[in-house]
């Protein structure tokens, strides 16, 4: 009977330390709230790196947001905790005018801007007069000059990327006309300009594929996209959880699998 109370005793005195090793286990935030916009970054994320988290005990909730002024502002407010729908340069831009402190912490699989179009055969030359839509915010208006530069259209002089207007074309010998829209608004312009300029999320949302694009962007690093919060919440065990999950093999097996990724940029680390 005695030793029976001492088992008993011993059992009741180990309890809070098994309760302990099972808390220990368990992330400081429980619930990571992940913001996108439309695009092909809601998918990778789910496909490869919410895995890896639910391993170390996260729930995800995915939020989503027609812009990206939206899916920043919801950052800086702790609405959400990071988003996946900017490149570097953008970021910096709405950092600046906006007075805010989101930086990004790991950048992620992105397809370039590419120019379409469903009035001329893939091949076929850019007529002089050709209409060609593109982004009307600066950042991304200047990407969709360098595509027309690239292919000789247009010349264009250096300006900062916040600072980039139509003005800033000074040669256009085939007269080919500029029409500044909403960037997401790009692939329905199809049906009414010759070509359009659209963002890579942005085509493949609405069902364009890289393959049959005129041209596509020569992407640098400062345009691939990243994972953003807020600068305070940079080094903080859930956002670097994050990171490692974008850098794990298994996100990298995942991209590698799926054709669908064919002609994204890939970040260094995947290469």
């Amino acid at each position: 009977m005695k030793t029976a109370f001492f088992l008993l005793s011993g059992l009741l005195a180990l309890s809070p330390l098994a309760a302990g090793d099972a808390s220990a286990q368990q992330p400081a935030k429980p619930e990571l709230r992940v913001g996108f916009v439309p695009g092909p970054y809601i998918d990778e994320f789910k496909v490869g790196v919410e895995p890896e988290l639910k391993k170390k005990g996260y729930k995800i909730r995915y939020v989503e947001f027609s812009t990206g002024l939206e899916a920043n502002n919801a950052v800086f407010k702790s609405e959400i905790d990071a988003n996946v729908m900017q490149h570097t340069i953008f970021l910096d831009s709405y950092n600046e005018r906006q007075k805010t402190d989101l930086v990004g912490v790991v950048h992620v699989p992105t397809p370039p801007m590419g120019l379409y179009s469903k009035k001329h055969p893939l091949g076929t030359p850019i007529k002089p007069g050709s209409s060609v839509a593109v982004p009307n915010d600066p950042v991304n208006l200047q990407r969709a000059l360098w595509v027309l530069r690239d292919l000789g259209l247009i010349e264009i002089r250096d300006s900062k990327p916040v600072d980039v207007t139509e003005l800033d074309v000074i040669k256009n010998p085939g007269g080919i006309k500029i029409v500044p829209l909403e960037a997401a608004q790009a692939p329905r312009a199809l049906d009414d300009v010759d070509f359009a300029a659209v963002q890579g999320n942005f085509a493949i949302f609405s069902g364009l594929k890289l393959t049959n694009a005129f041209a596509l962007e020569k992407m640098t690093t400062p345009y691939i996209n990243v994972l953003a919060v807020k600068k305070a919440n940079a080094t903080a065990g859930w956002a670097q959880d994050i990171v490692a999950g974008y850098k794990s093999p298994a996100f990298k097996a995942a991209i590698q699998a799926d054709r669908f990724y064919d002609g994204f940029t890939l970040p260094d680390y995947m290469k």
